[in-house]
C-alpha cells in the first residue's frame, strides 16, 4: 500500500517517463536502419490531342494551320523596342511553357535573301557551344515553300530553328523556345510532341 497519494502520483509518473524514453529510443533507433532515397522523377504532362485548325492573319502574307491548343499572339517587342509589325508573333504553348517565335522580312535590295539566309545560320550557330550537334534539313512542302531546318542537339536554348522563303519576296525565321533551364533528358518527351506541331505548321504553311 502506497503510504500516500504524493508517492503513488511519483510512481505513476516515473513509469510514464521510462515508457516515453523507450518508445523515444525506438524511433531513433529505426531512422538509422537502411535508408532507399526516392529516385529523380519528373513532373508528369497531360498531352493534348492533336487537333488543327487554319490561321491566316489578314495583314501577313502568309497562313498555316496551328494546333488549337496553341494560342497566337503578335510581338510587340524587340530587344526592348517596341514593334509595329504585325507578322512577327509567337505560337505560344501554355501547357508545355513552349514558344514558336515567329519574325517576317520582305526580301528588298538592303534586305536581300543571301543575307537573311546568313543572318538565320549565324543565329543557329550561335547556340554550338551547349550543342552536341547541329543538323541542317532541307524544307520543300507541297505548297511550294522552301528553307531550311536546323535541329540542334544538347541543352541549348532552342533546340530547333528554321526559316522559309519564296525567294523573290518574303522570308520568315522560326524557332522554338522553352521557358525553363534547358535539359535534354527531362525535355525530351515535350521537345518530341512539339515537334510534330512544328512540322505540321512546316507542311501546311503557304505564301499568301
Amino acid at each position: 500500500m502506497f503510504k500516500n497519494v504524493a508517492s503513488f502520483v511519483s510512481l505513476g509518473f516515473n513509469r510514464i517517463t521510462f515508457l516515453l524514453c523507450v518508445a523515444f529510443a525506438g524511433l531513433l533507433s529505426a531512422c538509422h536502419g537502411d535508408f532507399t532515397p526516392k529516385q529523380k522523377a519528373y513532373p508528369r504532362v497531360v498531352y493534348p490531342e492533336k487537333k488543327y485548325e487554319l490561321y491566316s492573319p489578314t495583314n501577313c502574307p502568309y497562313e498555316f494551320e496551328k494546333p488549337v491548343y496553341a494560342q497566337i499572339k503578335i510581338d510587340t517587342v524587340f530587344m526592348g523596342k517596341k514593334l509595329l509589325e504585325p507578322c512577327w508573333m509567337n505560337i505560344e504553348f501554355p501547357d508545355f511553357n513552349g514558344t514558336i517565335n515567329l519574325t517576317y522580312k520582305e526580301i528588298t535590295k538592303e534586305n536581300n535573301l543571301n543575307k537573311l539566309i546568313e543572318d538565320a545560320h549565324k543565329m543557329s550557330f550561335k547556340h554550338s557551344k551547349k550543342a552536341n550537334y547541329i543538323d541542317e534539313v532541307l524544307i520543300a512542302n507541297k505548297n511550294g515553300v522552301g528553307g531550311l531546318l536546323y535541329n540542334v542537339g544538347g541543352d541549348a536554348a532552342s533546340n530547333i530553328q528554321f526559316f522559309l522563303t519564296d525567294t523573290t519576296h518574303h522570308y520568315i525565321r522560326g524557332a522554338l523556345y522553352f521557358n525553363n533551364e534547358p535539359n535534354t533528358d527531362s525535355m525530351a518527351p515535350v521537345i518530341d510532341f512539339v515537334k510534330k506541331d512544328l512540322d505540321h505548321f512546316l507542311e501546311t504553311f503557304k505564301w499568301k
